[in-house]
């Protein structure tokens, strides 16, 4: 039988990152989005509370949570605010390379290199001319005795000025596309590795984002994750552990958007009466609530997948499901909350501005929506079994 109870240990963890949200995320985010300073004392906070390095295992000193639990922490901590969740979060992304391709030295000197302080780990694939394909990376790497030299350049890199650690993704040279990528655990202070300055952004303005330059970077050869040519494999398993959280930041985003349309909607009036009475706003509303709720059970569905270690073609899928849908109906969901608040939605002193500037990220980064609907359909063309067997 399929239950939707939650267990009574995620029960209180949603209730705690539900509080810190609201606590000590929400009144400062307005603040954050206005300026762009990078909100470290929040998410010191948030390391202390323990609702940070989420999927780190407990021997290495995480709380060793697995996908469910982590998608109800980023749902509550992304209703409150989308840019300073992904900088949160993102140690998350930094860290999955290394749990899911590093070996028992690696993990043992890296993780709780992570754990016992506040430390940023930073995931580097996407360059200037290449996002979302990710076997496009133009950075090279080339073996020099016992380390590898890394050049090139990366670009979109969250928390990468405040980075202590980069996972970076980089090509041996001479080898094309897929087969020649390799993951390489790469310290800050590497000689070589320098950073750019912070990008001003349309929405997750709280959330640093910067290039990282590598010029003849020395990368010892045991900071290598996987062995050569694995950097592709390890990537993709990457993001579908990380994208039902990407589906869970959505969902806590459209859930503020439609709490902020209802209750503007019982007080604003219109032609004498509380628009709230009027069926087109109840239908908008009414159709906010039906999608948010298919969005967080496409999430929850995306995560119990890869807390059950599911066959790697399903959870690859229904994780780009999760994040399709979440991105696009967040979109479409906040949207439409500002076309309630009308000409004041349009005004910055109105939260519903930040969610619509916000939410436009989710569409685009750890694979556009587009790169979602191609992982899908490959699928359904090559892998899917259909019941009708004969048409």
């Amino acid at each position: 039988m399929i239950g939707f109870q939650l267990t009574e240990e995620q029960n209180k963890l949603q209730e705690k990152a539900r509080k810190f949200a609201l606590d000590e995320v929400l009144p400062v985010s307005a603040q954050y989005d206005k300026t762009g300073k990078f909100p470290r004392g929040v998410i010191a906070k948030a390391h202390k509370a323990g609702l940070m390095n989420l999927g780190i295992p407990k021997e290495y000193g995480g709380p060793g949570h697995g996908s469910l639990d982590s998608v109800l922490v980023v749902e509550e901590m992304a209703a409150a605010c989308a840019g300073m969740t992904t900088s949160i979060y993102v140690n998350d992304l930094g860290a999955s390379p290394i749990i899911i391709g590093g070996s028992q030295a690696q993990k043992e000197k890296w993780l709780p290199f992570l754990t016992e302080k506040l430390r940023f780990v930073s995931f580097a694939t996407s360059e200037s001319g290449m996002g979302s394909d990710v076997a496009g990376i133009k950075s090279t790497c080339e073996r020099d005795g016992d380390d590898y030299i890394l050049n090139g350049s990366k670009f979109w890199i969250t928390n990468g000025n405040f980075a202590d650690l980069y996972v970076i993704f980089a090509r041996l040279k001479g080898t094309k596309r897929h087969n020649g990528l390799c993951a390489f655990i790469v310290p800050q202070d590497t000689e070589g590795v320098s950073t750019g300055k912070p990008l001003k952004k349309l929405g997750h303005r709280a959330s640093d984002t910067a290039a990282v330059v590598l010029r003849n970077a020395r990368v010892p050869k045991d900071n290598l994750l996987g062995g050569e040519g694995m950097g592709f494999m390890l990537a993709m398993m990457t993001f579908v552990h990380t994208r039902p959280a990407i589906g869970a930041m959505a969902t806590g985003l459209a859930r503020s958007a439609m709490e902020y349309a209802i209750n503007y909607a019982k007080q604003r009036e219109a032609f004498e009466h509380k628009i709230s009475s009027f069926q087109a706003i109840q239908q908008m509303i009414a159709e906010m609530y039906a999608r948010i709720e298919a969005m967080r059970l496409l999430t929850w569905k995306a995560a119990w997948l890869v807390d059950q270690k599911a066959e790697q073609h399903l959870s690859n899928v229904i994780s780009s499901c999760a994040k399709l849908v979440g991105a696009e109906d967040a979109m479409r969901i906040v949207t439409d909350a500002l076309q309630i608040y009308g000409g004041k939605g349009y005004l910055e002193q109105y939260p519903i501005q930040k969610l619509f500037r916000d939410a436009k990220l989710y569409q685009i980064y750890e694979g556009t929506s587009q790169i979602q609907r191609y992982v899908i359909s490959r699928y359904l063309f090559k892998q899917y079994k259909p019941i009708m067997e004969r048409f």
